[in-house]
């Protein structure tokens, strides 16, 4: 029983990334933060330069997030229904390499965005 409890809560936290890549990457790709502010959004010192560059790394970011999670939430759910009925030393061991495996993407949205930002703007937050 224990087991299978422990299956069931790393079941659960595997699905908090790619979920939050779903979910953040639809709301910011449909509905971006009204105004520019350092609480909510994909935020950096470039996205924060003006109006334009903002709502453009906020619908960027959210395609890449929610493009991601998908595959990122099929391979989770893969990844531990072949853990299913395993010991709890294995279920928690490759658990913590399967979150590894979801920070790539999870972070990769940073380089990924900032190129895009630089490559539409120039360094004063201005069309190309």
């Amino acid at each position: 029983m224990g087991n299978l409890l422990f299956w069931l809560f790393t079941l659960a936290y595997s699905l908090l990334i790619p979920g939050s890549m779903l979910l953040l990457g639809r709301s910011l790709a449909k509905n971006p933060p009204g105004e520019i502010n350092g609480g909510y959004g994909y935020r950096t010192a470039r996205s924060m330069r003006n109006r334009e560059t903002w709502e453009f790394a906020q619908a960027f970011s959210g395609r890449f997030w929610y493009r991601a999670g998908r595959p990122v939430l099929a391979l989770s759910l893969l990844w531990m229904f072949f853990l299913f009925g395993r010991e709890i030393g294995t279920v928690g061991h490759f658990g913590m390499m399967l979150t590894g495996l979801q920070m790539i993407p999870f972070l990769a949205v940073i380089p990924v965005t900032e190129r895009a930002l630089k490559r539409k703007f120039d360094n004063f937050g201005r069309k190309r």
